[in-house]
């Protein structure tokens, strides 16, 4: 794929993008009742989505096998770190864990081509626990469709049912529809939900759109729980990006000695289609790719396969952390962690 179809992020910061509003978790963590607390992890599930809106249709680069991305984040409370833990089939796996909570998954899609439009479909489950309470939040994601991926007038639309559940108690769910529009101007990005007990019944209904902002209560007199950041001046030239989303990217001196040779943020490709420079940016993302595909060839040949550094698999069959990442970067540039050469 051509770099000037990309966007100069990738999935694994796409994946902390997810964190944007990660105020929302700190809120539930603060919360005694159950069913109010289910309100703000709701709402949290729903604002990963809002980032969005605005892309201007660039895909993330698809991380290479082995490369890594973290973001620390004290003014936020919170510290993330991601891996590509596999090639075929592409996963990507996170962890980010603050005093309020601990927020994990790893991605898979499926992608279906329509012609005109691309169905990304994740086949993967989202988990958040709340220490205070011991609480364990699940959910599973909805499908997005990129619409006129063949032209310039792209644009995102998400559809399908989240359930969210804790499978450390049966208190109460939540059900959120995202609302497949049936034209341009119908219900577009309207989101609805329920939150029930155990028996069923309604405690709490949600409503309000994925983009902009999502409220509690009847229509007449409901609350406000999110509203959306405003975007950054000029946004439109920047390819959507919302003020967290520049953020992820930056590599300031005093970061960079810090980070393994791994990480994202230097990752050759990416940067220079940032910089604006997409000849030579195209040159290095074939000249990573071709790399990954001799290293693949070498494990082939030597039968083995590649270990990630970070992350684990679980009993269960999904990838967790290994919980070595911030010891190891005690050493910075993790000095004594053998790496391969990624680009």
């Amino acid at each position: 794929m051509p770099v000037h179809l990309n966007e100069p992020l990738n999935t694994l910061q796409r994946l902390c993008e997810e964190l944007e509003y990660s105020e929302l978790l700190d809120r539930a963590a603060n919360t005694e009742n159950p069913f109010d607390r289910m309100i703000y992890i709701a709402t949290f599930v729903v604002s990963g989505y809002a980032s969005s809106f605005y892309r201007t249709g660039g895909k993330p680069f698809n991380p290479v096998l082995g490369e890594t991305y973290e973001c620390d984040r004290p003014d936020r409370g919170f510290r993330f770190i991601a891996e590509q833990v596999s090639h075929h089939p592409p996963i990507s796996a996170c962890h980010a864990e603050s005093k309020n909570f601990v927020f994990r998954q790893d991605l898979r899609c499926k992608n279906k081509f329509w012609g005109k439009s691309m169905e990304i479909v994740p086949v993967c489950t989202t988990h958040v626990t709340v220490p205070r309470f011991g609480d364990h939040y699940e959910w599973n994601k909805v499908t997005s469709c990129i619409h006129n991926i063949l032209s310039g007038q792209r644009w995102i639309e998400h559809y399908g049912e989240i359930t969210i559940q804790t499978s450390s108690s049966d208190v109460c769910q939540c059900k959120v529809t995202f609302i497949k529009a049936k034209c341009w101007n119908s219900n577009l990005n309207e989101v609805e939900g329920t939150i029930t007990d155990s028996k069923g019944k309604v405690v709490h209904r949600l409503f309000g759109k994925w983009h902009e902002a999502l409220f509690c209560g009847d229509p007449s007199s409901a609350t406000c729980i999110w509203r959306a950041n405003s975007m950054p001046v000029n946004y439109e030239q920047y390819y959507g990006f919302t003020k967290f989303a520049i953020e992820l990217n930056e590599l300031d001196p005093s970061l960079k000695v810090l980070l393994p040779p791994t990480d994202t943020r230097l990752r050759v490709d990416q940067r220079l289609l940032e910089e604006g420079d997409l000849e030579a940016a195209d040159e290095q993302k074939q000249r990573i790719e071709e790399l990954q595909r001799d290293r693949r060839r070498i494990l082939e040949e030597n039968n083995t396969s590649h270990q990630p550094k970070f992350f684990r698999m679980s009993k269960e069959g999904d990838w967790v952390s290994n919980h070595t990442y911030w010891e190891l970067r005690k050493d910075p540039g993790f000095a004594h962690v053998d790496f391969p050469t990624l680009w």
